[in-house]
């Protein structure tokens, strides 16, 4: 699976589904209640490994959780990684447009977003947004922005 990524280093997103409503604890952070649904979540992978080495972090099941996504990951079912080698962090831009997004709302305020100024890093629809538009938005916003790549699990 990790051999799809490229070891860039760059952002990326998680689109993961949720079934049923359930009840999360998440570490120290506190309990979150998922709903059914699309969450996405947007992180950076600038360390050695680039996006290859964090998103093989996610595809498994951490036996000891780390960040607040290891927890998430438990009743996730991933889906999808869009992601891009872009030398800038996006992970920030990428969580103000899906901030602004119809149908996209912050699902836990705070939560992935501890070490940054934004209101979160996790978001959830109840409809799955598409690529297409995601990447359209971000271009709209900055047409300098490198090209995302999409990967489905």
């Amino acid at each position: 699976m990790v051999q799809q990524f490229s070891r860039c280093r760059g952002s990326y997103l998680l689109l993961m589904v949720v079934e049923q409503a359930q009840p999360l604890k998440v570490g120290r952070w506190g309990t979150l209640q998922l709903q059914p649904g699309f969450y996405y979540y947007c992180g950076s992978a600038f360390g050695p490994g680039g996006v290859a080495a964090r998103v093989g972090h996610h595809c498994r099941l951490s036996p000891r959780p780390r960040w607040h996504i290891d927890y998430l990951r438990y009743h996730m079912a991933l889906k999808e990684v869009w992601y891009s080698c872009d030398p800038e962090r996006r992970e920030h831009h990428w969580a103000g447009v899906l901030a602004r997004m119809q149908g996209v709302e912050v699902a836990a305020p705070g939560l992935g977003s501890s070490d940054c100024s934004c209101e979160a890093h996790l978001f959830y629809s109840r409809e799955r947004r598409s690529f297409a538009g995601f990447r359209r938005r971000l271009l709209l916003d900055d047409p300098s922005h490198q090209p995302l790549c999409q990967v489905i699990i």
